[in-house]
């Protein structure tokens, strides 16, 4: 009974269990339909990739290949390396270096702040301009442009994450002052701006060329080795027939007169005989092309050829050379001279001393305004400026200079007799000096025109060389003109000028300047011209003064800086008399050449040393700093190779100065230090 009642209850409680499962509700499988989304959203991603693989590589394929390129491919301009501009030696007067400049890209800068600041305090600049430049927005900004070695080094240095260096061209003058005027200068873009820089610019300029570069992610160029430049862009070099030499003392002496007598302006010019070569065109006050904005436009300009002046009796010779060939007057023809005072319709000439008889050799000799006059009126008008004509005044020298003078010369229908008087010692009409050598070459060269030149393998049309080749005087007037300037050294107005054991022929010149309301105020120019040997000259000197203070005439302030341009050129060439060559050089006096501005010091190492009695080693310092130290001692080197820090130099370091010698120095240079 036990074993029944067991089994009802257990057979209740499986009816029971049963009844429970069908009446709780049925769960659904999802994992099937998750994992039949998840397919499809991958055949769906699978599917737009593949569509816009397509679209990239099939539909836009041209367009995204042109912007890639693009970004890494662009086209630029390539501009050859300036040229060099020579002296007649092949040393070096102007030359195109790589100077670096900065830049910032203001998105990898950290700290606007610190990188002004440290820039600020290398270059000298105000550090809010510096701040408000890198806070622009853009992906590029100059800093500033050509900074000098000093602080690149120092930028360099500094580390500055978002500053870089850029490597560029630009234009030095590694003398300086020597030639600068005559030199010119060119602006930021390399272009020549005045001088020979100027009128040679077409030469000197590299030839242009597009290129396809490269460019990183950030936009920079990437170089390969070595193809920074191409050879064949360079520019084409202009040699001078300046000697670096004789133009350095021709500027001394200048410069010392200037100074002495308190003088506005003062310039010399050196002309080789033989060949027309121009060897000095000195002027001062200087003024350093380097950094050309800190002068003024008329202490920049080249008043040698630009500014025409009045001569005074420098001019003298030409009248009686013109008197002479026209059989008007004999050497010896006599002139009363008025006992110096003249008065010719209503207008009064005068002499400095009284003197009466002379003959026309001595109206050169004691430069008597008064007989030059009466020879004038005796030769006539026409006749005179004829000869002026074709002695060059009244055009423009046969040089290739921009903004030439043509001087002044007033048509023939507009001289009086008062004008031809003033026209016979210099007074009435103006030239250059260019003009005035050309003039004295003249006599120098046997009565026959010659043409100066300034840049070798310059050639000059047939016009201006046929006009240039023409004979004015006989032989036989210029060798008279010349013994009568020899005259004048020895024993008339030029005695200042006079070298022992030299025969000198030469002539002072001391006019009035015209004031612009009309008329002559109390101004001179000072004058003087020397030819040397005065029979067979080999070369011809000017030196003109203009507006000296404490003295005007031309043999007190002019003859003299001649005299010291002539001892220095002969002692250079050998032929200075030795007793003479002991004199000058016991009594030689510094260098009275100072820059009236201040000059940018390019050289990463301090200031030359004073002089000492060796050559110092210069290996590894700028070409800057070098050529300073050069100059200190009077000498020009030779520079060969190119970049802006020398690697080798001849003599080597602890040789003997020897300024006054044949020796012969020169710097190799290198880009690197």
């Amino acid at each position: 009974m036990a074993k029944a009642t067991r089994n009802r209850s257990l057979t209740k409680s499986k009816r029971t269990a049963s009844a429970n499962r069908d009446s709780a509700p049925q769960k659904r499988d999802w994992s099937r339909v998750r994992f039949l989304c998840v397919a499809v959203g991958l055949a769906l991603v699978w599917c737009s990739l593949w569509g816009r693989a397509y679209s990239l590589q099939v539909v836009d394929t041209r367009n995204l290949s042109g912007r890639a390129l693009r970004q890494h491919l662009t086209s630029e301009l390539v501009t050859g390396r300036r040229g060099k501009i020579l002296d007649r030696d092949n040393r070096v007067l102007a030359s195109t270096l790589a100077i670096k400049s900065v830049f910032v890209r203001p998105y990898e800068v950290e700290s606007p702040y610190t990188v002004s600041v440290r820039l600020a305090r290398i270059l000298g600049v105000d550090p809010k301009y510096i701040r408000k430049k890198i806070k622009k927005g853009r992906n590029f900004v100059w800093i500033k442009r050509k900074i000098d070695d000093r602080a690149s080094a120092a930028i360099k240095k500094q580390g500055l994450k978002g500053v870089y260096l850029q490597t560029e061209f630009g234009r030095v003058y590694p003398n300086k002052m020597l030639s600068g005027n005559l030199l010119g200068y060119v602006g930021i873009d390399e272009k020549g701006l005045a001088g020979i820089e100027y009128a040679f610019n077409k030469t000197l300029t590299g030839s242009s060329s597009k290129f396809v570069v490269q460019r990183d992610a950030a936009g920079r160029r990437l170089f390969l080795q070595g193809a920074e430049e191409t050879t064949p862009l360079k520019g084409d070099n202009v040699t001078l027939t300046i000697d670096s030499e004789i133009q350095f003392f021709a500027e001394q002496a200048v410069q010392y007169a200037v100074n002495a007598y308190d003088a506005k302006w003062g310039g010399a010019m050196v002309v080789d005989v033989a060949s027309g070569d121009i060897l000095a065109w000195a002027q001062a006050p200087m003024f350093n092309p380097n950094v050309f904005g800190q002068y003024s436009a008329s202490q920049r300009r080249d008043r040698i050829s630009q500014d025409a002046f009045e001569m005074g009796s420098t001019i003298k010779p030409f009248l009686i050379a013109a008197a002479l060939e026209e059989n008007v007057v004999k050497p010896d023809t006599l002139f009363f001279c008025e006992n110096g005072r003249w008065k010719l319709h209503n207008v009064r000439i005068r002499d400095t001393k009284k003197m009466q008889w002379l003959t026309v050799k001595k109206v050169l000799t004691h430069s008597s305004n008064i007989g030059t006059a009466k020879i004038g009126l005796e030769l006539g008008a026409t006749k005179y400026r004829d000869y002026l004509v074709r002695l060059g005044f009244g055009k423009k020298a046969a040089l290739p200079l921009a903004g030439q003078s043509t001087g002044i010369l007033r048509p023939l229908n507009r001289w009086t007799q008062v004008d031809l008087a003033n026209a016979a010692f210099g007074q009435g009409f103006a030239s250059t000096m260019p003009q005035l050598a050309e003039a004295f070459l003249v006599l120098a060269n046997g009565g026959v025109r010659k043409p100066l030149r300034l840049v070798k393998n310059f050639p000059l049309n047939e016009k201006v060389l046929k006009e240039n080749s023409q004979r004015v005087f006989s032989e036989e007037t210029a060798h008279t003109v010349l013994k009568m300037m020899q005259d004048v050294v020895d024993s008339g107005t030029g005695k200042s000028a006079a070298i022992s054991g030299v025969s000198i022929g030469g002539k002072t010149g001391t006019a009035q300047k015209a004031k612009r309301s009309g008329g002559y105020g109390s101004k001179y120019t000072s004058s003087f011209v020397g030819l040397v040997p005065a029979q067979n000259p080999r070369f011809i000197t000017l030196v003109v003064v203009d507006e000296p203070a404490k003295n005007y005439y031309g043999s007190k302030v002019a003859a003299p800086a001649f005299k010291e341009i002539a001892m220095r050129y002969m002692a250079l060439n050998g032929t200075l008399p030795d007793f003479e060559k002991s004199r000058m050089l016991a009594s030689a006096a510094p260098s009275t050449i100072k820059p009236k501005y201040g000059e940018r010091r390019f050289g990463v190492g301090g200031k030359p040393q004073a002089s000492s009695n060796s050559v110092p080693d210069l290996r590894g310092r700028s070409i800057r700093f070098a050529m300073e130290v050069y100059a200190r001692q009077g000498i020009i080197p030779s520079v060969k190779g190119s970049g802006a820090f020398v690697k080798k130099q001849k003599p080597a370091a602890g040789a003997k100065w020897s300024a006054g010698s044949k020796q012969q120095y020169t710097l190799w240079l290198s880009e690197q230090s």
